[in-house]
């Protein structure tokens, strides 16, 4: 057990069963009353933010998190198969583990994935990735970027906006957080 000094952004507090990660937090020294540590929380799993407030000296249950580089390698139709770049190790991670990141995947692409205990928690991909353009209405003359956008299906499956002129076999770079189109590639 650790107090409520320990308290830092990034860390992991284990309330009630359910991790949460510290996204901020304010040690609070009023004129009269006891300090009191303000915190906003993001639920590792869920991804939900609340605000709590512990009181100062309180004990809090911090948990052990370990983030490391791994390769996404496959589907195996079960889950998602990744290695471990330090020992070559290899996990397979479910699909509601990886979630949206799916949409983003590809064979031999750099990952980190928090541990806990060495269940896998969740994924973090790079901020952006390159994906190919798998399929896309032909563009017409007199399209330009600032016409508007149409709908476009990348190697990974998923489905993005991009500007008109684009064709198939082009490719873009996507934002991993958004799903975004942030531009072409050469």
């Amino acid at each position: 057990m650790a107090s409520t000094a320990d308290i830092k952004n990034g860390v992991v507090l284990n309330i009630d069963g359910q991790l949460w990660s510290v996204v901020e937090f304010q040690h609070v020294k009023p004129g009269k009353g006891g300090a009191f540590v303000r915190t906003k929380l993001k639920n590792v799993m869920s991804g939900k933010v609340v605000d709590k407030t512990f009181n100062a000296g309180a004990k809090v249950e911090l948990e052990n998190v370990d983030r490391r580089d791994f390769t996404y390698l496959y589907n195996d139709g079960e889950g998602f198969v990744f290695m471990d770049v330090a020992d070559y190790d290899q996990i397979t991670v479910g699909a509601a583990t990886v979630g949206d990141a799916a949409n983003f995947l590809l064979e031999n692409q750099q990952v980190q994935i928090a541990l806990n205990n060495g269940n896998p928690l969740y994924i973090e991909l790079p901020a952006s990735v390159v994906l190919e353009i798998t399929y896309t209405e032909p563009g017409l003359q007199g399209d330009r970027s600032s016409a508007g956008t149409k709908p476009a299906t990348v190697e990974t499956g998923y489905e993005i906006q991009v500007p008109l002129f684009l064709e198939t076999g082009t490719k873009v770079k996507v934002d991993t957080r958004t799903g975004d189109y942030l531009g072409r590639v050469n």
